[in-house]
Parts: C-alpha cells; structure tokens; sequence
C-alpha cells in the first residue's frame, strides 16, 4: 500500500511538472513588445553587469559585478564576460556566438555543455544552455534558462533560472548596461 502511494504521489508531481513546463512563456509572445532587441547591437563594445544570485528560497546568496566585451565579424561574434563575485572568487566565460537571420543563435563557451540556443523577438531574447556549475568541489550539471528584457536601448534585465532535475534551484538577476 506503501508503494502504491508513493507511486500516486510521483504521478501527480510528474503531472505538475509537465503542466508548469507546457505553460512556460515562449519568445514568440513578445513579438509586438518595444524597443526592439538587436542582439548583436546590444551586445557590442564594453558592457557592465551588477547582479545577484539567490538560492531555491529566494534568499541572496552572492552579489556580483561583470565586465563585458564583446565584438563581431558578420554573424560570427566573441563575448568575454569577467567574474568577481562578493566573496572575492573570479570566474571568466568566453562565449562564442553565431547570430542567425532569423534572430535565433547558438553559443558555446567552455564550461557549456553542448550548445547554447536561444531566439529573440520584440525587446526580449531567450536562451537555454547546460552548465558544468562548480558546487562544493566538484561540479554540478544544472540549466541555465536566460530571459533578457531590453528597457532602453542601452539597458537590460537578464534573470536566469537555474534548474536540475526540472526543480528551480537558484536565480540570477542581472542589470546589464553598455558603456
């Protein structure tokens, strides 16, 4: 009897999870929204990111301060993002991108497990990625799910869901402004 419900209570979660990722809002809802999201102008030149990093709880975990550059040969584009996090610890993130003429672009950088993709539309860019996250020693296979809402042209708010195992694990907020 145990086991049967046990099982019940694994199909109503699995259920659950289904529900809340078919209900998921899809890039394309945002087609009509204002000022227009040009990924590759955006993302051009020295950029500046302030941000924090929050738990499953809700609770700050971490605050942190991106330097960015990011520069372009046609559709063929290099994003540097450097680090520093409250605590003192650095991190550097290369990213690789190509931009498609659909505006959809995929991305690689060395801690990305396999390709990054994402689609802009209206003043909204998502994307979607695995991360080899260092945890306590070792590392941590989690997804990173990016939205990025353009408020100005020189000026956006990017949160990233951090999941495993479909379950939300932390949060990334970040304001990042071109220099």
């Amino acid at each position: 009897m145990r086991n049967i419900n046990k099982f019940k209570q694994l199909c109503i979660l699995m259920v659950a999870l289904f529900l809340v990722s078919c209900s998921a809002p899809k890039v394309d809802h945002y087609n009509s929204s204002n000022p227009e999201f040009d990924f590759k102008a955006f993302f051009s030149g020295d950029l500046k990111a302030y941000g924090v990093v929050q738990d499953y709880k809700g609770e700050l975990t971490r605050k942190l301060v991106v330097t960015m550059n990011a520069r372009w040969e046609g559709h063929e584009g290099v994003i540097e993002e450097d680090f520093v996090y409250d605590d003192g610890e650095t991190q550097k993130r290369i990213w690789y991108v190509t931009l498609n003429d659909d505006n959809s672009l995929v991305g690689r950088a060395d801690d990305v497990l396999g390709i990054a993709t994402g689609k802009s539309a209206g003043s909204v860019f998502h994307w979607n990625y695995n991360v080899a996250l260092p945890y306590d020693g070792s590392t941590l296979e989690v997804n990173f799910d990016d939205w990025m809402y353009l408020v100005t042209q020189s000026r956006l708010i990017n949160r990233t869901s951090i999941v495993k195992f479909g379950v939300e694990v932390g949060e990334v907020t970040l304001v990042i402004e071109k220099i």
